[in-house]
């Protein structure tokens, strides 16, 4: 439901402006402007949609031979003793458990296009066990906090496009990506823990926390002292060998057990083709309300009111220029990038602008977007508090990727 208000208040605050714009200003150009981009906008959610066909048809034929080959039952025992702490709902070795390591895995490791197919095949195991097929369950909300607070440990996009826009070191932004992230991460799920009474200091929690930790302080040692070709080198072999090593890793598995690999994986992925159909109208709605807002001039208008209110405070407003990509964010993630390509065009990537734009980019993932496409796919009408707790993530990331980029940058 909040969703719903949202996505109007976007669309009647984008008209409003454009109407005030006409009448006040003369501006006959807004209205126009604001026409053409729903089109833009819904033109590019379909191909968005079309684009994300070919890796849902992958990966869920892939999953496929997971599920046939019994290896992600396997999986599942072996990760249910800390998973179930988080989702308490989900019975004790379901294969939703395996799904949900593997996406959360995935966007730690930054694996974009690897962990969007596996979240949609975890969502439709989690909606096979919702009691209430319209509503989201406490197990829906907990997973998809997890994946909108956006938990990166290698940020192979953020630092390809730094270096691309000429960043004296594109790896910079490393450090401070890390600490934010985990900042937007730890907020998400302390507020869903408080949500649904999940208590975060049992043994596992506090030994899975402890073990992440070991593994980010390892891969800190291993890049600490590379160059920048070095460091670009290494994550792009390491995110290869993760890709192709999850693929042998299933594949494997069906040959093991002796089952008849191609057509477990045809057959799951004539499923993935079918989730991406059913994504369009979700992904179209979300985009084309965010284009009329941004077309009326509304994103500029509330980067002004934030800046003057900054500085009347007496405080530094450096930090407002980068603000559009911290705005954008959660609504789209080609419109944030873009303010933040923008950014490095206005500014250069190496000034603090430049840095807090990569920081903020990295901080959080598209929560509208996640949440249109992830409930979309399964036909979740009601979402709860999970808008709710997906704000509070994207406003504590915003926070600290401020903070850690005036620490590190300033």
């Amino acid at each position: 439901m909040a969703l719903n208000y949202i996505w109007l208040a976007l669309f009647a605050i984008g008209m409003l402006i454009g109407i005030l714009r006409l009448i006040f200003m003369g501006d006959a150009q807004t209205l126009p402007a604001m026409m053409d981009s729903t089109f833009q906008m819904s033109m590019q959610a379909f191909e968005m949609t079309l684009g994300l066909t070919g890796t849902l048809t992958l990966w869920m034929g892939i999953l496929r031979v997971g599920e046939v080959s019994g290896l992600i039952e396997r999986l599942s025992k072996l990760l249910s003793p800390v998973l179930t702490k988080f989702f308490p709902d989900i019975p004790k070795n379901h294969p939703a458990l395996g799904s949900i390591f593997m996406n959360i895995s995935a966007n730690m490791l930054g694996l974009d296009n690897a962990a969007t197919p596996v979240g949609l095949k975890a969502m439709q195991e989690l909606q096979s066990i919702n009691k209430q097929k319209d509503t989201a369950s406490n197990s829906m909300i907990m997973f998809l906090t997890l994946n909108t607070s956006g938990l990166t440990i290698i940020p192979v996009s953020i630092m390809a496009y730094r270096a691309k826009a000429g960043a004296a070191d594109p790896t910079d932004v490393f450090i401070p990506l890390l600490l934010t992230t985990m900042c937007s991460t730890l907020v998400g799920l302390i507020v869903v823990s408080l949500y649904q009474k999940i208590n975060l200091f049992q043994r596992n929690i506090l030994l899975m926390f402890g073990i992440i930790a070991a593994l980010v302080a390892g891969l800190f040692t291993a890049i600490h002292g590379m160059t920048e070709a070095q460091m670009q080198n290494f994550c792009r072999v390491l995110t290869s060998l993760l890709i192709l090593g999850a693929i042998f890793m299933f594949l494997f598995s069906g040959f093991r057990k002796k089952i008849n690999v191609y057509d477990a994986f045809i057959d799951g992925a004539k499923g993935g083709f079918n989730v991406a159909v059913s994504l369009i109208p979700y992904v179209v709605a979300i985009l084309a309300a965010v284009g009329v807002f941004k077309a009326s001039g509304a994103l500029d208008m509330l980067q002004t009111g934030v800046k003057n209110a900054v500085e009347a405070c007496g405080l530094n407003s450096d930090f407002v220029a980068a603000l559009p990509v911290a705005l954008m964010k959660p609504l789209n993630g080609s419109g944030a990038r873009g303010m933040m390509l923008e950014c490095f065009s206005s500014y250069g990537p190496d000034s603090f602008v430049g840095h807090l734009a990569s920081v903020l980019q990295g901080s959080t993932d598209t929560t509208f977007y996640v949440l249109a496409i992830y409930f979309g796919s399964v036909g979740i009408k009601k979402y709860r508090y999970s808008v709710v707790c997906g704000l509070l993530a994207d406003l504590a990331g915003i926070l600290a990727a401020i903070f850690f980029s005036y620490f590190f940058f300033s």
